[in-house]
């Protein structure tokens, strides 16, 4: 059981990061989110132990940890907070720019830094 554990978060881990390299940004914030999946299933996986439940354990029998789940539970309730702020933040950038491509936004990004410095420069020569 470790074993599919084990493949199931490489295969995670293998897409998100091939989706991180992708160049729409709504890829990558699903290549972010696949990482952050890959993640609870690494910490699930690595804390399997077979034994009773904590509440009321019988004496002498091993006993689950129950710590490694809360942590998983925590880590997905954080993970969509970021799912959340980061699909909204790309949404605030394809509306304003109307683009999601790494490339085209870089461009129009030198654009409005080279406008900037144009108003910078004549900023200076009025000032001085």
């Amino acid at each position: 059981m470790i074993l599919a554990f084990a493949l199931t978060a490489a295969v995670l881990f293998g897409s998100g990061a091939y989706l991180l390299l992708q160049r729409d940004l709504v890829r990558v914030v699903v290549g972010i989110a696949l990482i952050s999946q890959s993640a609870a299933v690494t910490l699930i996986g690595s804390s399997l132990t077979r034994g009773q439940e904590p509440i009321a354990p019988d004496p002498g029998q091993p006993i689950s940890d129950p710590v490694p789940q809360a942590l998983v539970l925590t880590a997905l309730v954080i993970g969509l907070a970021t799912l959340a702020l980061v699909l909204a933040l790309v949404n605030r950038v394809v509306t304003a720019l109307r683009t999601a491509e790494h490339e085209e936004l870089a461009a129009q990004e030198t654009e409005h830094e080279e406008s900037l410095e144009a108003d910078q420069q004549r900023d200076r020569d009025e000032a001085a």
